[in-house]
C-alpha cells in the first residue's frame, strides 16, 4: 500500500469539485486502500480523494478508537439522501488543516447511498461522530472545507495561520 502526502490548506486543489466514478474496479479499490493507509498513518478518522490531489468522488472513514477493532468504510460516489431534523455541534478538525479546530453544526444523523469497494450500491444510516465525519468528507468532494461553515473572521484567521506555517516551512 502507498501512503500519500496530504494537501494542506490554503491550496486551490482543495476547492475543486470532484468527478463521479463509473465503477469501482481494481484501480479504485487500490486507491481506497491507499487512502485508508494514508488516513491511519496521519491518525485521522476520514479522508477524501481530493485531499491527496485526486478529484474523484471517493471517501474513506474509520471512526473506531485505537483500542477497538477497525471499522473502515470505503465509499465511492457517496450522496446524502436523508438528514435528521436535529443538529449536533462538534469541534471539527481536518487532516488538510492540521491542528486547527472549530465548532461546526451539522445534522445528527444521515442516510448515505454509495458504491462500496465491491461496486455494490449500499445505504447506511449514520449517527453521531460517524454522521459528522461522512458529511465532512462529502463536503471535500464538493470543494468545501469545514472552515467554510464557520464565521469569515475565524476562517480567515485559520487560513492565514496555515499560510504562514506553509511559507515558513518552504523557506526552512
Amino acid at each position: 500500500m502507498t501512503v500519500h502526502s496530504i494537501i494542506v490548506a490554503p491550496d486551490p486543489r482543495l476547492k475543486v469539485k470532484s468527478k463521479s466514478i463509473e465503477r469501482v474496479d481494481d484501480d479504485v479499490r487500490t486507491l481506497m486502500d491507499d487512502m485508508l493507509d494514508t488516513m491511519h498513518s496521519a491518525k485521522g478518522i476520514g479522508l477524501a480523494a481530493p485531499q491527496i490531489g485526486i478529484h474523484k468522488r471517493i471517501i474513506v472513514v474509520d471512526t473506531s478508537r485505537e483500542d477497538e477493532k477497525p471499522t473502515p468504510l470505503r465509499m465511492a460516489n457517496p450522496e446524502i439522501i436523508e438528514v435528521s431534523d436535529d443538529d449536533i455541534s462538534h469541534d471539527e478538525g481536518c487532516l488538510s488543516l492540521p491542528e486547527q479546530y472549530s465548532e461546526v453544526t451539522r445534522p445528527t444523523s444521515v442516510r448515505v447511498r454509495y458504491l462500496d469497494h465491491e461496486n455494490e450500491i449500499r445505504e447506511l444510516d449514520a449517527h453521531g461522530i460517524l454522521a459528522v465525519c461522512i458529511q465532512h468528507e462529502i463536503d471535500h468532494l464538493d470543494g468545501i472545507l469545514f472552515v467554510d461553515h464557520i464565521s469569515a473572521l475565524k476562517r480567515n484567521m485559520i487560513l492565514r495561520k496555515l499560510a504562514k506555517i506553509k511559507k515558513q516551512e518552504a523557506t526552512a
